[in-house]
């Protein structure tokens, strides 16, 4: 079979299938079953298949994938996130849009501490959500901020995307964590003018309503409480990984570990909680890791085909420069990302894009840092935006989906800008990791 045969059945047989609606893993599955057939040589294929699969998923680079999305669970299930918002909301004066901004501000802490992005728009939305509507905000003012903020996650280290990330495309993971840093604040405080700004053009959408000024003590307790304390914890992980003294899996490692003790000290970590987190840790970590075997396999077949070395060289004979080809290959993700989630892009996309990353000499930190932001903004795009999905499912009846898809559209702009500025200034990703790593 010819490479282009074999590219078009591996990749649009891929597609098809997720298009059909069948879930991420078991359309890799089917694929992959299938390749495996054709060009490992039937049963052997098969035999090689299930040693790829067991070797894809016992890598120690995949470890803080668990521990991450454990920091986060123990923070929801124990109540901490609450006071999170709390310490924040003190500490923000009376400005337009106030809640909006307190919700930005709090949503990046929890990035810092937390590596799910449903997790973060959930709770963010089930908490806020109902305050500001029942203050008069407008839907769209009161659920747009909650969603950007929470695809931000995916940009602020710790998270469980960008290990995932960095483990399919051989991108260092801990430069990886550290470029999306400078990117991520660059966006929340993006968000923050844009709220501001849009309620002194229109104050209707977010009506000034009674604010309680706390002075003294009072004013600072919850932030030195909790805040300090948790956001300590961010400060950790990535010193541990920019000074060299842990890889990411032990950074990853005491992060946990120093959440459930913090959890312990302020006497919210029960056995209930505990398991709750345990089993939403187990739940999360073993759909990823399933995924990872058709991701590792899937690339495998790619290149054993000559489908991957073949898509390369057509498309290095087309002469384009390498700012045009990744580009080009940007374009792609924002497209898939209106019909497929981001584990889905990175299977698709990567078995090709990181051979043309090697070919062309681009930094694969600035290239990875992208790929990011564009799974990000593929959270946020409709009709199938995955945070636009849990928005609805938190919001109250009287916020309608074409609420929360007008909402997100100031947003997905600001994040193409974002996007922009990262293609055109490659520091803004690459300055954060060579300083400190």
């Amino acid at each position: 079979m010819s490479w282009d045969a074999a590219a078009w059945l591996m990749l649009g047989g891929s597609t098809l299938l997720l298009f059909l609606g069948l879930p991420v893993a078991f359309s890799f599955l089917v694929i992959n079953l299938l390749g495996a057939w054709l060009f490992l040589g039937g049963e052997p294929g098969l035999v090689q298949l299930a040693r790829n699969s067991v070797g894809s998923v016992a890598s120690f680079s995949l470890t803080p994938i668990p521990l991450f999305i454990l920091m986060g669970e123990v923070l929801f299930h124990t109540g901490l996130a609450v006071k999170v918002i709390e310490g924040v909301e003190r500490l923000i004066r009376q400005v337009p849009g106030r809640l909006a901004v307190v919700a930005v501000v709090a949503g990046t802490v929890f990035s810092a501490i937390s590596g799910s992005t449903i997790a973060t728009t959930a709770m963010l939305g089930s908490l806020m959500l109902p305050v500001m509507l029942s203050r008069g905000y407008h839907p769209t003012m009161a659920t747009g901020p909650l969603m950007a903020i929470g695809a931000v996650d995916m940009l602020i280290p710790p998270s469980a995307l960008t290990v995932l990330l960095g483990s399919l495309s051989g991108i260092s993971i801990s430069k990886l964590l550290i470029g999306g840093v400078l990117p991520g604040l660059i966006l929340s405080v993006a968000f923050i003018v844009y709220i501001i700004a849009r309620v002194k053009i229109n104050p209707a959408l977010a009506p000034t309503a009674g604010f309680t000024e706390h002075r003294g003590w009072e004013k600072w307790r919850p932030f030195v409480q909790y805040v300090i304390p948790l956001v300590s914890i961010f400060a950790v992980v990535v010193a541990s990984m920019s000074a060299g003294w842990a890889t990411p899996t032990e950074s990853a490692a005491i992060g946990a570990f120093f959440t459930m003790v913090l959890a312990v000290l302020y006497g919210s970590l029960s056995i209930k909680n505990l398991l709750a987190a345990l089993r939403g840790t187990a739940a999360i970590s073993g759909m990823i890791l399933f995924i990872i075997v058709g991701a590792t396999t899937f690339s495998q077949i790619l290149s054993f085909s000559g489908a991957s070395n073949g898509l390369v060289e057509m498309i290095g004979r087309l002469g384009l420069s390498p700012l045009a080809v990744i580009a080009a290959m940007m374009v792609l993700l924002i497209f898939l990302g209106l019909f497929v989630e981001q584990v889905s892009m990175m299977m698709i996309t990567l078995p090709i894009y990181m051979p043309l990353v090697q070919k062309y000499g681009v930094d694969p930190v600035w290239f990875g840092v992208m790929f990011l932001i564009c799974m990000q903004l593929g959270l946020l795009l409709p009709p199938h935006g995955l945070l636009l999905m849990t928005m609805k499912g938190v919001a109250p009846p009287q916020v309608r989906m074409g609420h929360i898809f007008q909402a997100v559209l100031p947003y997905i702009a600001m994040s193409l800008l974002l996007l922009a500025l990262v293609f055109f200034v490659p520091a803004v990703a690459v300055w954060l990791p060579k300083v400190l790593v």
